[in-house]
This record gives C-alpha cells, structure tokens and sequence, in this order.
C-alpha cells in the first residue's frame, strides 16, 4: 500500500483540496447539531446551554403541524415520482417513433431548457401564467370554465407544484431513457417486422421490456430523496394561505430555525430528515442490486 501511494502521490495531492474543502464546509459545521438536545440560547452558546436530552424530538413529534409536513412531502414527491417517471418514458417512446433526426432533436432539445431554468426565474414565469389574469385563466374562462387560484389555493397548490416539476425536469429522465432505447439490438425489430410485428407490439414487446430494467433502476433509487421534496421550488411558490398543503419538511426546518430562530428545533427536525433519508437510499441501493444489478461500490 505504502509503494502504490509513492507511485500515485501526485494525484493523491490533488485530492487534497477537494477533501479540505469538504471537511471545512460539510463535516466542520457538524458540531451544531448538538443544538438537537439543548435548550439552545445563542447567548450562551453551545457549552453552557442546558441539555435536555431527546425532549426536542418528543416536543416536534407532539406538534399536528410537524406530522403534517411529513403528510406534505410524502404526497409532493410520491406523485412528482410518479408523474415524472410516466411522462419522461412515453415521451421518449415517443420521440423514438420520429424518424427524421433533426425533428427527434429539436423536440428533445425543447424539453431539456427548463431543466437549466432556475426556479426563481421559473417561480416568476408561473406567477405569470396562473396568476388570476394569466393566460390559463383565460384560456378556462373562453372554455367556460371558472377560474382556477393555482397558487393560492390550498387544494390546487400541490398539483401546481407537481406539474410545474414535472415539466421543467422530465426532459432530463427522457434523455436517459431515449439512450436505453437506442441501445437495443436492431435485430430484435427486425425479427419482429419478419414475424409481422406492427410499430405498437414492438414497442410493447421489445422496447418496454428491454428498458424496464431502466426504469426500476431510475425509480428505486429516486425512492432514496422521497424527503426531499423540493425546497427551492416550494419556497418560492409558496405562500402563508398554503401552508396547510404546501408546507415540507425543509420549508418548515428553514421557517422555524431561521426565520423564527428556533435554531434546536429547526436542527432536530433537520436531525430527523438526515437519518430516514439515510435509511431509505440504504434501502433503495439495496433493491437496486438485488432488481437491476447496480452497485456503487
């Protein structure tokens, strides 16, 4: 070992920068979660606070409001996982059934953009669109429809909030399934036309079960962040009057610890979050390997 790390110590060296930057900025700050299991004043820091044990974790599970941000997440990013997955693999299909070349890349080009869009500027352009004058509103109200409060509605802001991540993100899942499908062996079609197969029973014989495999992969391993629900998103959409449906479970850490300054608090539930995410991406490795063969290590 000690003669491979002789003869390797020049990229060992440049591993360097990025291992103190990752224990200054990741492992370093870790010290504060022992604000968890302290009556925490900023006055007196983290060495003279009281210590009250595991009484912040019995105090957030009592709280209705907390179980619901848990509801919360759990619905967003179910149907987001959902939707997301059923739309990034008919569209591909889709796109496989264009012949021309330049059309198949333009449309895949035109579903990939909003995946570089942040969503601040997405946030704008929503408000925008399903705002109570925008221009679905309006196309509802020619069809005879009433409007529809996208944003400040408690019942309708989940579905906006899916939706809107589904078309900004499902060009990103059509890429990686597209290139499962080019992948397959053109003999298999061409076995299938000599048989009699049409354009439908190829893609339901040959192409789906070909990539299926894909996409138990993509959706067990998105199973491991079924917490995160989308802080970026959620927080620039949303609004006090939602905060019943659309409150998650980073939303609330971000209201309670910072803005309320209830730094033990926002760090329990914070605590929390880490450790059920920990467990679900062991879990979803775990699957991964025994469903599609995939290992990280």
């Amino acid at each position: 070992m000690i003669k491979q790390l002789k003869k390797d110590w020049p990229f060992h060296v440049l591993l360097l920068p990025g291992i103190i930057l990752t224990f200054i900025f990741s492992y370093l700050p870790m010290y504060g979660l022992i604000m968890a299991f302290q009556d925490y004043n900023p006055g007196l820091g983290f060495f003279k606070s009281p210590w009250v044990g595991f009484d912040n974790f019995r105090l957030i599970f009592s709280q209705p409001q907390f179980l619901n941000t848990i509801y919360n997440t759990l619905f967003i990013s179910f149907f987001k996982l959902v939707f997301g997955t059923l739309s990034s693999v008919v569209f591909a299909l889709l796109l496989n059934e264009i012949s021309s070349n330049f059309t198949k890349r333009l449309f895949q080009t035109i579903v990939y953009v909003p995946n570089f869009i942040s969503w601040v500027i997405m946030a704008g352009i929503l408000y925008n669109i399903l705002s109570a004058d925008g221009i679905v509103n309006i196309m509802l109200e020619a069809l005879h429809i009433h409007p529809v409060q996208f944003i400040s509605s408690p019942s309708v802001f989940p579905w906006t909030v899916i939706i809107s991540d589904v078309w900004k993100t499902f060009g990103f899942g059509t890429v990686v399934y597209l290139a499962a499908i080019t992948s397959i062996d053109p003999q298999l079609y061409e076995s299938a036309i000599i048989d009699g197969a049409g354009r439908w029973k190829q893609t339901l014989y040959i192409t789906i079960p070909t990539i299926a495999p894909i996409i138990v992969l993509m959706t067990v391993l998105a199973l491991g962040n079924i917490l995160n629900a989308g802080f970026d998103q959620v927080y620039n959409l949303y609004s006090p009057v939602v905060y019943s449906k659309g409150d998650i479970i980073d939303t609330f850490v971000y209201r309670l610890g910072l803005q309320n300054g209830k730094y033990n608090i926002g760090t329990t539930v914070g605590i929390f979050k880490s450790v059920v995410s920990c467990i679900l991406i062991s879990l979803s490795l775990f699957v991964a390997n025994k469903v599609a063969n995939y290992k990280v290590f």
